[in-house]
């Protein structure tokens, strides 16, 4: 049995829908669980409504019986190209940074490029990962299904001309 969690990861998804329709609906936090396998419910933290940099979100999360929220704060964020968040708190505490990048692709598509970090996450907490939440040892497939999903979602926002 492996008894740690990958620090990092990447996964890249191309998708039929154009980069400012998969903008649109990334850089809204609050539509992630519209196209998440994990984040079900996201809200702005009070004092935030949409995303600039320092802007605060909340997201709820489940997996199978496992449940937990993470305070998120967008730490770069350049319009079309760029989104970058970083979670912290929760019990218990520990914090991961989250980065889409997207690009033109083949005919009016957008490649998207989600990778994580884990910037801090206690030595107790990824031994309950390895035991209870088993799916997180290798999160590739369902990370790039959700970019695939956020695809679908952002095609069918139409087109800004």
């Amino acid at each position: 049995m492996r008894w740690s969690v990958p620090t990092s990861g990447e996964v890249t998804a191309e998708v039929a829908a154009a980069p400012d329709q998969v903008w649109g609906v990334l850089s809204d936090p609050t539509r992630t669980g519209e196209w998440s396998h994990e984040c079900h419910t996201v809200e702005w933290v009070e004092g935030y409504d949409r995303p600039v940099t320092g802007a605060k979100f909340r997201g709820r999360n489940k997996s199978g019986q496992m449940r937990w929220a993470r305070t998120c704060t967008i730490t770069e964020l350049e319009p079309e190209r760029l989104l970058v968040f970083r979670t912290s708190g929760g019990y218990p505490p520990d914090s991961t940074e989250w980065r889409f990048r997207l690009a033109p692709a083949g005919d009016g598509g957008t490649r998207i490029t989600q990778s994580y970090r884990i910037v801090h996450m206690p030595r107790y907490l990824e031994l309950m990962i390895v035991l209870f939440l088993r799916a997180h040892l290798d999160r590739r497939a369902a990370l790039a299904d959700d970019l695939v999903r956020l695809g679908e979602v952002a095609g069918r926002v139409p087109a800004v001309s």
